[in-house]
């Protein structure tokens, strides 16, 4: 302890303060790389979820002493990525998330027999709120929704039923497409009995309409979306044949379409008169016949044995024949319906890029395309389009050249190893991450610690070496005179003096102690002198 303690005092106040930072410093550089590296990758658990939500599953978190870290205000929880799987299979038997309204739910510790019909109409009413409320939010680019319905009672005596009505309110990413809009509406109506999609309100968290209800709006939307699809369609398929002609964005298409959203019917009858089809035929046939006697009636007469003098008799006779036949004219009854969304016009305009090729110098030269070339591209676009002169189809293609030339970047796809084991950009990061943590405690330890170890090292060697120089500076015989050693303790007490202020500051020179130890060979004699007089001196308690 004594060693220790002089050991102590000889570093001095301020390196021993310097140790000890230096201590404290390395203690926590590396208590922070264990940490970071053994601390587990966090991921997202769920997102975008309400107050409620969030605060019942960090209950449930901390219930289970399952690390997590909260972002984006509580609205994003982040647990260690080898338990989301498990996690929200756990969180879902307890209907969590439930999307911050209720749903069905309402109904599973509801006590039926102390409720009223009021209370279990309205707890209906609210479940069927929460229940569209949350199948609303699954839609993309929707973040919240709420949902109101007005579910209006039939009033006694009245021949007609009020219809039910909705309002509904949604927070979005970005602006939704007229077809979300549609689908969100008869999502609700189809859900509500006797709810029609015209009475369906959609309201934006900026105030701003999206569907007011009125059937017109609706017609004229869905004509528009047919239209811009139809541009769009069309676009695409044009821009796509004119690209691999010229090169990928080398071409810019325009297609204007006009449509007709008016409704036709026609109905028309047609009569053949020579086609005759026999309906009905009638043949009537009439005769009579009457005897020569004058029409006396006798017993002889009646005999039948009277038959054979009947030729003899003379008679009056009288056929009369009437035949009547109907017939049916061929008749053709034709009805025509032609739909709204006829397209009556189509305009198209294709800007295509020259080619550039290289000349002797290597430079990019442009060079415009022949006219030939430009025909055939425009009888591919009529192609495209089903172009029809008699509708009035224009198609234009000219040759500009481009302000720029379109640079394609190429497609690169995971090759070697990253492809093999498929990581993902989480996992690179993690990876680099360990990466520059090693790189940096092998950094700290070959630059800081190894140092500090040498230093400590050489400061226990030189008091040991140090401490015979005053004994040099004193050098004298036996008899306390002075000998012929004279010159070599003049010349050493220079040397011990260096050593000592050294030793005061901390700083150890490698060439005073060397020469220290050339003094000693060159004076053996003097050197077992002051040796001897060391041990003859008695120990200081």
């Amino acid at each position: 302890m004594q060693s220790l303690v002089a050991f102590l005092k000889g570093l001095g106040a301020a390196r021993l303060m310097a140790m000890v930072a230096v201590t404290t410093a390395l203690i926590g550089f590396f208590a922070f790389v264990i940490m970071r590296v053994t601390t587990p990758q966090m991921t997202t658990l769920f997102t975008d979820l309400s107050y409620e939500d969030s605060s019942s599953i960090i209950k449930d978190l901390e219930r289970q002493a399952i690390p997590f870290e909260l972002r984006n205000e509580g609205a994003v929880i982040m647990v260690p990525k080898d338990k989301v799987t498990r996690l929200r299979m756990k969180l879902a038997e307890s209907n969590l998330p439930k999307g911050g309204g209720v749903g069905y739910e309402i109904f599973d510790k509801s006590d039926a027999l102390g409720t009223t019909s009021f209370v279990q109409n309205i707890n209906h009413l609210r479940a069927l709120e929460g229940e569209l409320a949350r199948t609303i939010r699954a839609i993309d680019r929707i973040q919240a929704a709420r949902v109101h319905l007005v579910l209006p009672e039939r009033p006694l005596f009245a021949r007609e039923a009020p219809e039910p009505s909705a309002s509904i309110v949604v927070r979005v990413r970005g602006s939704l497409e007229p077809q979300q809009i549609r689908a969100i509406r008869h999502v609700v109506a189809s859900a509500v009995n006797g709810l029609k999609p015209q009475r369906v309100s959609i309201v934006d968290e900026a105030g701003r309409l999206l569907a007011d209800g009125a059937a017109k709006d609706a017609e004229v939307a869905i004509g528009d979306e047919r239209r811009t699809a139809f541009e769009k369609r069309m676009r695409n398929e044009v821009e796509a044949i004119v690209s691999s002609v010229v090169g990928q964005g080398r071409a810019r298409v325009q297609l204007t379409a006009d449509f007709d959203y008016n409704k036709v019917t026609q109905t028309s009858d047609k009569f053949d008169p020579e086609g005759r089809v026999l309906r009905s035929s009638q043949t009537r046939e009439e005769s009579s016949a009457s005897a020569g006697d004058g029409g006396q009636v006798t017993v002889n007469n009646e005999l039948p044995g009277n038959q054979a003098n009947s030729s003899t008799t003379a008679r009056d006779q009288s056929k009369k024949s009437e035949e009547t036949n109907n017939y049916e004219i061929s008749r053709t009854t034709k009805t025509e319906v032609t739909e709204a969304g006829r397209v009556n016009r189509i305009s198209v305009a294709v800007l295509v890029d020259g080619s550039y090729t290289k000349n002797e110098k290597g430079e990019m030269v442009y060079q415009d395309r022949s006219k030939e070339q430009l025909d055939r591209i425009a009888t591919l676009v009529r192609s495209a389009i089903g172009f029809d002169q008699k509708r009035g189809d224009q198609v234009e293609v000219v040759n500009l050249r481009f302000a720029e030339a379109p640079a394609v970047p190429p497609v690169v796809e995971p090759t070697g190893l990253l492809g093999l084991l498929q990581f993902t950009k989480d996992d690179v990061m993690y990876v680099i991450e360990l990466g520059v943590m090693m790189l940096l405690g092998l950094v700290v330890l070959f630059l800081v610690i190894r140092p500090l170890v040498k230093r400590i090292l050489a400061a226990e060697v030189v008091p040991a070496l140090a401490e015979p120089a005053p004994a040099l500076i004193e050098g004298s015989g036996p008899n306390g005179e002075l000998g012929p050693n004279q010159a070599l303790v003049t010349g050493t007490s220079g040397t011990a003096q260096l050593i000592d202020v050294a030793q005061v500051q901390g700083q150890v020179h490698a060439q005073a102690v060397h020469r220290v130890g050339e003094l000693a060979e060159r004076n053996p004699n003097e050197t077992a002198s002051i040796v001897r007089q060391w041990l003859s001196e008695p120990a200081e308690s």
